[in-house]
């Protein structure tokens, strides 16, 4: 049997959970319109919640504090606007206030060809409240890491997934160049675009750094992030979600306080998301990074 994809994984970790744990899975429509993408599986422990969107999540906590460690399935992001109130305010900050665990895995879904209010990526949101853990896994081992780390934790998890990882089952390795002009970090969507760029910039004689983040919060800045830019001494990071005061803004700021040199962020501009002409601001795919890339090393002089 080969490889399992990102979708296949998500369901024989929540099999195992729901039928070997005692776990609860929760959400809209589980049952309907494929089964969420054919990631949950037809198995007992699935509570199918009413369509009201601000509700769902404060049930989902109240069967974690008694100990079930659900997952609570949201099919849009964008949803968590209106379900959000629960987690942040209780979940989040129930442990630290009051000595109670509210273990809940948020499986907080990204899209790409849907619309407007349907196709956002909140990560960022939730990086800022205090009391989450924040991760954005896009492969097989990666959501198995994700996971094994809830359990090990007693605080809620906001894995944000996306649609666009559902079918991979590859893991998307670093590459390094000895002489690269400059390091991409990407999360998210973009993680799949970043290695097309890095070829494209190749083709005009710039060698590129690329490197995977999955873990938004705690975010470390580890040897394996340092490394790269202080050899480039130039970086950029690219995130699915808004740029500004989102996720990419914030890493950038962190390798540049690691290492004094600069980063430049990207990710969705300050406008709707939308795939629709003419209100395309769509997740930065290949052709954008590469623009972005090649502007700032033009900029830097470094070329």
């Amino acid at each position: 049997m080969g490889q399992k994809t990102v979708a296949e994984t998500i369901k024989e970790i929540t099999r195992r959970h729901l039928t070997k744990n005692n776990g609860l899975l929760l959400g809209e429509c589980i049952s309907a319109v494929g089964w969420v993408n054919n990631t949950v599986p037809k198995c007992r422990g699935i509570v199918e919640l009413p369509m009201t969107d601000v509700a769902g999540a404060g049930i989902a906590v109240g069967t974690a504090l008694v100990g079930r460690r659900p997952i609570f399935v949201v099919r849009f992001q964008d949803f968590l606007i209106l379900n959000g109130s629960p987690l942040i305010f209780f979940a989040a900050k129930t442990k630290e206030l009051h000595g109670n665990c509210a273990p809940v895995f948020i499986r907080a879904i990204a899209a790409e060809k849907y619309g407007p209010v349907h196709s956002g990526v909140l990560h960022s949101i939730f990086m800022h409240f205090p009391g989450f853990r924040v991760c954005s896994p896009m492969t097989p081992g990666e959501y198995r890491e994700a996971w094994n780390d809830f359990m090990a934790n007693d605080i809620p998890m906001f894995c944000s997934e996306h649609r666009t990882s559902y079918l991979n089952k590859k893991e998307l390795k670093d590459t390094f160049n000895k002489d690269a002009d400059i390091t991409i970090y990407a999360v998210s969507a973009t993680r799949f675009e970043v290695g097309k760029a890095a070829k494209m910039l190749e083709k005009d004689g710039i060698k590129c750094n690329v490197v995977h983040i999955m873990w938004l919060k705690p975010f470390k800045n580890k040897n394996r992030l340092i490394k790269p830019l202080k050899q480039t001494k130039l970086g950029m990071v690219v995130d699915a979600g808004h740029e500004i005061a989102g996720a990419s803004q914030y890493i950038a700021y962190e390798l540049n306080q690691a290492t004094g040199y600069r980063v430049k962020a990207v990710g969705l501009y300050d406008k709707t998301k939308c795939l629709r002409p003419p209100l395309q601001n769509p997740t930065p795919d290949a052709e954008r990074i590469y623009k972005e890339a090649k502007t700032l090393i033009n900029k830097s002089g470094s070329k």
